[in-house]
């Protein structure tokens, strides 16, 4: 059998474009932070991991522009070669004293950041235990490592327990978890996880992609947001969410650090984030700290969202979060839904299987803190009058 024939099999998506409802790779004209333009019209973006509304910040933007003329459109080599700029140094500096650890490491993307980590730290006889929903790039990380991954149901503390308590006590042990879980807009129960690592002899990887810059007093992430700062092994974070650019970077003990800079392969064998992205991300970290006023405008709208949602009669489940999923049901359903939204000028992000369970699809809102309240509004407006039009509600 050819090696392609898989691919000639593959109709689903053909088949969703031919309905006119397919709702992947949509080309985007223009960005207007909270507002987009495609094929001509704008609508309302609440499909973005902009969080705190960076990625149209003046001083976003300048120090971008500013650092493009100084170093250039690339670094044309690894962090491990020629590709470390004092820019990435003084941005290691930065996070590691956000996040309050004693050192950080930037990757070119979170994902490459979960890879890498993951991949280097678990050896043969060493065990990783991971939630089932956690994200897909910890999933891959677990993969490519070659020791024992425990995958527990979701949030279930016993199950964890379980793997935990056969586990010998002398091997090297990690559990990795979602800070906020990316489908379900949860919040790990982080201090039950800090427990169980403390009582059975395991380090505790926090991925703060969705929570950096929104949990915590500061936007610290999730173990400012429970006071575990002091307690937690290694915090993992990008940049692309509440940062508004494109990176990663982990952050923990200094000596772990260190051995990661020599040992992790998607740090070594690629190449280095290149300079706007680094000097952008510099920049928003100075505006979170200094504009404390737009993380809690963005709880706001939070709230707002969820509670017409819910008001509307829709099922959003436990959502805690700004990432506020949508539960529609049956994946045809979800795509019409999704294609009506969005020609009502709503652009959401449609998730479906693997990354739920079947006939648990959903569409899936992001709150911004620069959405205003005629946006919401303009978004409920849209799924009341669809919702019901669809029989959804």
């Amino acid at each position: 059998m050819s090696l392609f024939e898989k691919c000639y099999r593959f109709t689903k998506a053909r088949e969703v474009m031919a309905a006119g409802v397919y709702p992947y790779f949509v080309p985007i004209e223009a960005s207007y932070d909270t507002e987009v333009v495609i094929h001509g019209e704008r609508k309302v973006m609440v499909g973005s991991n902009n969080y705190l509304g960076l990625t149209h910040h003046p001083k976003v933007l300048e120090a971008g522009e500013k650092a493009l003329r100084q170093y250039g459109t690339g670094c044309t080599g690894s962090r491990f070669l020629n590709g470390t700029l004092d820019l990435h140094e003084r941005l290691e500096e930065r996070l590691a004293k956000f996040v309050n650890q004693e050192a950080a490491l930037v990757f070119s993307t979170g994902y490459q950041t979960n890879l890498g980590v993951i991949s280097s730290l678990i050896g043969r006889e060493d065990h990783l235990f991971s939630d089932k929903l956690n994200h897909a790039s910890i999933v891959d990380g677990a993969r490519l490592s070659f020791g024992t991954v425990h995958r527990f149901p979701h949030a279930n503390m016993r199950a964890l327990e379980r793997e935990l308590a056969r586990t010998p006590s002398e091997a090297g042990k990690l559990i990795v978890t979602d800070g906020i879980f990316s489908m379900e807009g949860t919040i790990v129960d982080l201090p039950a996880i800090m427990a169980l690592a403390e009582f059975y002899g395991a380090e505790v990887l926090v991925d703060d992609a969705h929570s950096f810059g929104v949990l915590g007093e500061f936007g610290g992430g999730t173990a400012q947001h429970f006071h575990l700062e002091d307690r937690v092994s290694l915090v993992m974070a990008t940049f692309s969410k509440s940062l508004g650019t494109i990176g990663g970077m982990v952050a923990g003990p200094e000596d772990v650090i260190h051995y990661l800079k020599h040992h992790a392969r998607s740090l070594i064998f690629s190449a280095s984030n290149p300079p706007t992205s680094v000097a952008s991300t510099l920049a928003a970290l100075d505006v979170i700290e200094q504009e404390p006023e737009r993380r809690e405008q963005l709880w706001r709208n939070t709230r707002r969202m969820q509670e017409g949602l819910r008001s509307l009669g829709y099922d959003i489940g436990r959502s805690e979060t700004p990432i506020v999923p949508v539960q529609v049901g049956e994946i045809d359903q979800m795509f019409v839904f999704w294609k009506q939204l969005f020609d009502a000028g709503v652009f959401t992000n449609p998730v479906t299987p693997p990354a739920v369970p079947e006939n648990s699809c959903r569409l899936r809102i992001s709150l911004m803190a620069t959405h205003t309240d005629e946006h919401i509004d303009f978004v409920l407006d849209a799924f009341a009058t669809i919702g019901r039009q669809m029989a959804v509600i």
